[in-house]
């Protein structure tokens, strides 16, 4: 496996044609020293862009390179200065967006089902105009590459924009038909696409690795998610694109890096110095938000990368690299403690995202955040990973399930393993039937159904406040909560628990849904006080939810979802691996460093707040004191100490529980515990 540095910078250089003086002040000691000051061990550079403009003196493309570059050996400077100073450089180039080409070849393009070419339109700006990587745009990608690796000292490439798209050019339409496929079909087109561009990286991958082995290799969607399984020996590591204020949001990172660690390859995050993201000149991202962003990155086994832009001048801007560098000088500083870490989990978290093909999947988001918040360790995986490592899985809310998936469920239930499903989760693919033996309900007969022929239990229909009904939770499941009914804005799948399943919870009914005959007051309906079935079934090891309450909790937060949930996951397994008394901002991962005989507890404390329209902002450290900590520790610790401080913490031992406080958490805090 590749060991990525731990100190990265991504840095764009996408730059008008329109631009005098490119690259004029560029000085390329300068530009070395000040990374190495700002504690920077490797940086992507750019060979062309966005534009479809190169930063090198091609030989093979001399018409594409940047008609104002004042230094034609720009890109090979930058390497030859950072190499000076042991600052590895991989190479970035673009794939799908390239400006230049797409204008010059529309033949190339992308074409949707609508015969519309894909992307920008001609009196748009930007240079998102989608090509094909199954047109003869491939044979430049081929000889693009080929020259670089002639030319240039290459560590590296990082490929750009290689992502699916509903294409029906004539080569995609073509190949459609040659390999058995209908093109009038989405489904068959999408399958199309996934296999042309898991050939793509494939082939590519092969092609660099002929000529330099050791070169790395990624190729960016903007996302990491269950589409990378079939071609995943292209990468040679994986760089979670993730822009907290730039379009993911704080909840995409931890869900996808969750995912990606487990795939065997190394992982880097990418985040931004930007405000908002890419392409904001002139613009600070708040230090608060970027040590919570980089120091998260280390608690969830990723290396750092941090976003840039060039200036076209080409003179690197100093400001920019103080900030970043009072950031990774204390990531620099936590490294003995990151290097080779692995997650200590107990929860695995199937994803959505395998069925609906979601960057940030609704259900999977909330179950996400209701797990970061209580503080739970857990894994997000599909259903072809393995199960064996977890106490606990999670399906939420939309898991369909083959008959292979579910007999690989139901033995890991018969095994002794715990499993938690809701709402529509565990129907087989044609969502007519339970699929999992070991849950303990069935779909009832003839189910209310909305206007468009489908029953309405489980999902939004029409208005979030139409079909809406309530539960009451039993003593054993409602701890916590007051015993009385809790609204639950999306309606409970019909269904029926087995003769010797135990209710937890009961689902009771409104009146009436709300429609224009029938209605009452601003919002929905209230509870009737008659219950229709159950809501909260428990089988063995099993508990089934009938509600969609992942869904329900990204919505709008429903505090009683979550602790129903929390309460579920106790009656399985007990005492979670790691505990707090903190509040439910805090961020706690538990890592494992075998090599060196030790467990490493993260605490993050940083709040981010919707001050503005569009983004979540991070400014100020709010500290914690007196926080206490409990982890399930596997055999006899010999000291428990606050990292890189060194400072030794008392703790106490019993039956298996490791016990601290932590007198304060000022945004970061490393623990380690070593073992005898």
């Amino acid at each position: 496996m590749t060991e990525l540095p731990f100190r990265q910078i991504h840095l764009d250089f996408h730059t008008s044609e329109h631009i005098p003086l490119v690259g004029a002040e560029f000085d390329a000691e300068e530009f070395a020293r000040t990374l190495d000051e700002a504690r920077v061990n490797s940086i992507t550079c750019f060979a062309r862009c966005h534009h479809g403009l190169m930063y090198y003196n091609s030989k093979r493309f001399p018409e594409r390179i940047h008609p104002n570059l004042v230094n034609r050996n720009l890109l090979l400077e930058q390497i030859e200065a950072c190499h000076k100073h042991g600052i590895r450089v991989p190479i970035y180039t673009t794939i799908q967006w390239d400006y230049y080409t797409a204008v010059r070849h529309p033949e190339w393009r992308v074409i949707g089902p609508d015969g519309q070419l894909s992307g920008t339109k001609p009196y748009e700006a930007g240079f998102y105009q989608d090509l094909c990587v199954n047109t003869p745009y491939r044979d430049f990608i081929w000889a693009h590459v080929e020259e670089m690796l002639e030319m240039l000292p290459v560590d590296g490439f990082f490929f750009d924009i290689v992502k699916p798209y509903d294409c029906s050019c004539r080569y995609c339409q073509q190949g459609m038909k040659e390999a058995g496929l209908d093109p009038t079909k989405e489904a068959d087109r999408l399958a199309y696409n996934k296999l042309v561009l898991d050939k793509f990286r494939l082939e590519l991958s092969e092609f660099v690795r002929e000529r330099n082995p050791d070169a790395t290799i990624f190729y960016n969607a903007g996302h990491i998610g269950p589409f990378v399984r079939e071609s995943k020996d292209a990468y040679s590591h994986f760089e979670l694109e993730s822009l907290p204020s730039g379009g993911w949001g704080y909840m995409h990172f931890p869900l996808t890096a969750r995912y990606a660690r487990n795939l065997g390859l190394d992982c880097v995050s990418h985040t931004g110095k930007f405000h908002t993201s890419w392409g904001d000149f002139h613009s600070f991202k708040n230090k608060a938000a970027l040590e919570f962003e980089c120091f998260r990155m280390l608690a969830l086994n990723c290396k750092c990368e941090i976003g840039d832009q060039l200036h076209p001048s080409g003179k690197i801007d100093k400001y920019v690299y103080e900030l970043i560098g009072s950031v990774y000088s204390q990531v620099e500083k936590k490294e003995p403690w990151c290097r080779g870490a692995k997650a200590v989990s107990e929860i695995g978290l199937l994803t959505t995202e395998e069925f609906t093909g979601e960057r940030v999947p609704v259900a999977t988001a909330g179950a996400v955040q209701m797990l970061q918040e209580a503080g739970h360790q857990f894994e997000v995986l599909d259903t072809r990973s393995s199960f064996d490592a977890y106490r606990l899985l999670i399906l939420p809310d939309g898991v369909r399930l083959t008959e292979a998936a579910a007999a690989k469920l139901d033995e890991y239930v018969a095994a002794g393993g715990k499993l938690i499903v809701t709402g529509l989760s565990g129907l087989n693919p044609e969502g007519t039937e339970s699929a999992l033996k070991s849950l303990g309900v069935r779909l009832k007969d003839n189910p209310q159904l909305a206007d468009d022929g489908l029953p309405v239990g489980g999902r939004q229909v029409g208005d979030f406040l139409q079909y809406v009904d309530y539960i009451l939770p039993r003593e054993a499941i409602g701890k916590g909560l007051p015993p009385t009914e809790h609204a639950m804005y999306i309606k409970a799948v019909e269904i029926e628990a087995a003769p010797d399943a135990e209710v937890l919870a009961d689902v009771v009914a409104s009146y009436f849904d709300r429609t224009w005959e029938h209605f009452c007051s601003h919002r929905q309906t209230p509870s009737s006080g008659k219950v229709v079935q159950p809501a909260v079934v428990r089988n063995g090891n099993t508990i089934y939810f009938a509600h969609p309450i992942f869904t329900l909790y990204h919505k709008n937060a429903p505090r009683w979802c979550k602790q129903l949930l929390l309460n579920a996951i106790e009656l399985l397994i007990g005492q979670p691996l790691l505990s707090h008394n903190g509040p439910t901002t805090v961020f706690a991962t538990v890592n494992e460093q075998p090599d060196a005989n030790r467990w490493v507890v993260h605490l993050l404390h940083y709040i981010p707040e919707r001050r503005s329209q569009e983004i979540d902002i991070i400014e100020d450290v709010i500290p914690l004191y007196n926080l206490e900590v409990a982890v399930k520790v596997p055999a006899e610790v010999k000291s428990v100490t606050c990292v890189p401080e060194m400072r030794p913490l008392e703790f106490e031992l019993l039956d298996g529980t490791l016990r601290f406080t932590l007198d304060k958490v000022h945004g970061h805090q490393m623990i380690e515990i070593a073992f005898a």
